[in-house]
């Protein structure tokens, strides 16, 4: 008797995801182009496949597993095997989601490793797959290869302390190899050699062209380095060796303005998507720097925001959204001119 008990609670369904959320209409736009929202996504359990009767006994003998969920997203990144990729200082590691094969990777280096990972803050992908994440409270870059296993740190020195004062935008030119990363605190941009000897620094502090205050995210677009000037409240675009070529956003608190840019990323068309943090919206630009559309407000709901901050777009224009104080990432997809749309004619 006791054991029809077990089997008749045990074949009740494990915990599921946060309830589902209406999602908001497609954003229409001109030429036949749209904006959908596909998704959100928050943990482990929504990636691994669904338990079978036999793990539903045991998890009702034993207890269920303690899947590893968001807890304070930063910044997200795709590489060319679909997973995605995400800081989480709060967890004090990166969560790597692959919902292709149904599996899940959570990247960290404890406190009793030579160079323990503190605050993991923003991550890039080379061209094979590897991963790099600049930690700003240990001033160092982890590294790992494409099968998750970590191969180093950049910027450790002797004693453990690290080279940067604040490292946190980083990206990676697999070609010329080289590594560029934001010291935010000494408002410089340090061009590194894959070892991580430093081949060139960029930029001053200030408000001037190719001048910085407090440097963000990076990003890397054909010959392009695109540097978030945070406290600037714009985007600046330079070459790939540091020369300024233009500049978008200003202050202000009307759309088209920027006051607290974070995350940022390019279509296939070549816009610029810009996450504002303190509006909860993503501002689309084109390279003119005019504001060509914008979504996401303030809130909790399907498409809302709650201090958004990373972003990244991946080769089918799915633009993922780090939704930080909501806890989870937000999945969007761009449909530009004479693409296929989700409803399957095309446009």
């Amino acid at each position: 008797m006791v054991l029809l008990v077990v089997l008749a609670t045990a074949s009740k369904p494990t915990k599921q995801p946060a309830e589902v959320l209406p999602p908001p209409p497609d954003l229409q736009l001109e030429g036949g182009r749209r904006l959908s929202y596909e998704r959100s996504f928050s943990s482990e359990f929504e990636v691994k496949p669904k338990r079978g009767f036999w793990n539903r006994v045991l998890d009702f003998v034993a207890g269920e597993p303690d899947f590893k969920r968001l807890v304070r997203p930063y910044s997200v990144a795709t590489d060319s095997r679909g997973r995605i990729i995400v800081t989480d200082p709060g967890a004090i590691g990166v969560h790597v989601f692959d919902f292709q094969n149904k599996k899940y990777k959570f990247l960290t280096r404890d406190d009793d490793t030579k160079d323990p990972m503190l605050a993991p803050q923003c991550v890039a992908v080379d061209a094979s797959d590897n991963i790099y994440v600049t930690d700003s409270e240990a001033g160092k870059i982890f590294v790992f290869d494409a099968n998750l296993k970590y191969q180093h740190v950049i910027g450790s020195l002797k004693g453990g302390e690290g080279y940067f004062k604040r490292p946190t935008g980083i990206a990676v030119d697999s070609k010329a190899e080289r590594i560029y990363v934001t010291d935010t605190l000494r408002n410089k941009i340090f061009l590194l050699d894959m070892q991580g000897s430093v081949l060139q620094t960029i930029g001053k502090n200030g408000s001037g062209d190719g001048e910085f205050n407090y440097p963000t995210e990076l990003h890397l677009d054909g010959g392009n380095l695109m540097v978030v000037d945070a406290m600037n409240f714009r985007v600046q675009v330079l070459d790939r060796s540091g020369v300024f070529r233009f500049a978008i956003g200003a202050i202000g608190d009307s759309t088209g303005a920027m006051f607290r840019p974070k995350g940022i990323g390019v279509d296939s068309e070549g816009d610029l998507y810009v996450v504002d943090g303190l509006w909860g919206m993503v501002q689309v630009f084109n390279r003119q720097g005019e504001l060509l559309y914008y979504f996401g407000s303030k809130g909790t709901e399907a498409g809302e925001f709650q201090l958004p901050a990373g972003l990244s777009i991946d080769g089918q224009d799915r633009i993922f959204v780090v939704d930080s104080f909501n806890r989870r990432i937000q999945v969007f997809h761009y449909y530009g001119a004479g693409k296929w749309s989700r409803a399957g004619g095309s446009q």
